[in-house]
């Protein structure tokens, strides 16, 4: 499979048997380095002209040098005061990558529960989403509170000092799918902890500090189809 490639890693777990087909499985999404080129923070850091500071931030997390919930606090803080109107903008900006769309129809239309858990923020999925006409079952992100027409430099939401193997294995109770029946796809430090819990964990071009967790890397959507077509996801 051109592009696909398999990844070392040493968990011990069920991966998706690709002889069997497989119907209501739980397929969970990354937003940011993911389904989306676009990294919500930054963008909304070129609005308030601090985009440098941000992006640096943004890669020390990503690369596991700090924690997810010291840097979206220390981003957000960086956020202080721009005005909605400067928000809007930047979530308008955010976009799906090319093929994502198609992937998440195909797998809504083979039966799948399709979710998106996410450090970024609920308005930036829902415009992407909206923008590209599709949905999803679930979205799990975060929020940047505002008062009086500003943000208030804080930021709020379950992802934060929650981990995304928790909001994995919640959701996969509440839709009545085993772990074993899970995929997970992500690309950052902070998607580690469902990559690891997953029943097949994908690494959508992931960092370095994150690829050795992954049952196998892809590096477009087009592969990634690829790939859950072999496994008879799809």
């Amino acid at each position: 499979m051109p592009g696909v490639r398999s990844s070392t890693s040493n968990r011990n777990r069920t991966i998706c048997d690709p002889s069997l087909p497989r119907a209501g499985m739980l397929i969970a999404f990354d937003f940011d380095g993911t389904l989306s080129d676009s990294e919500m923070t930054v963008l909304l850091g070129e609005e308030a002209g601090v985009a440098d500071e941000i992006d640096d931030i943004t890669e020390r997390a990503m690369n596991d040098e700090l924690s997810y919930a010291e840097s979206l606090y220390a981003r957000a803080e960086l956020l202080d005061g721009l005005e909605s109107s400067a928000v809007d903008a930047a979530f308008n900006r955010v976009a799906l990558r090319p093929g994502s769309a198609d992937v998440i129809e195909a797998l809504s239309e083979a039966g799948h529960h399709v979710a998106i858990l996410t450090g970024g923020f609920e308005q930036g999925v829902e415009r992407a989403l909206e923008t590209e006409g599709v949905s999803v079952d679930t979205v799990v992100a975060n929020r940047l509170p505002a008062r009086n027409g500003t943000l208030t430099g804080d930021a709020e939401g379950p992802l934060i000092e929650g981990t995304k193997d928790d909001a994995l294995a919640d959701l996969a109770d509440e839709v009545g799918v085993s772990m074993d029946d899970t995929v997970a796809i992500g690309d950052g430090a902070n998607d580690l902890p469902m990559l690891e819990v997953a029943g097949l964990a994908v690494g959508y071009e992931p960092k370095p500090a994150v690829e050795p967790h992954c049952d196998t890397v892809v590096a477009s959507m087009a592969e990634l189809l690829d790939l859950l077509e072999a496994k008879a996801v799809l």
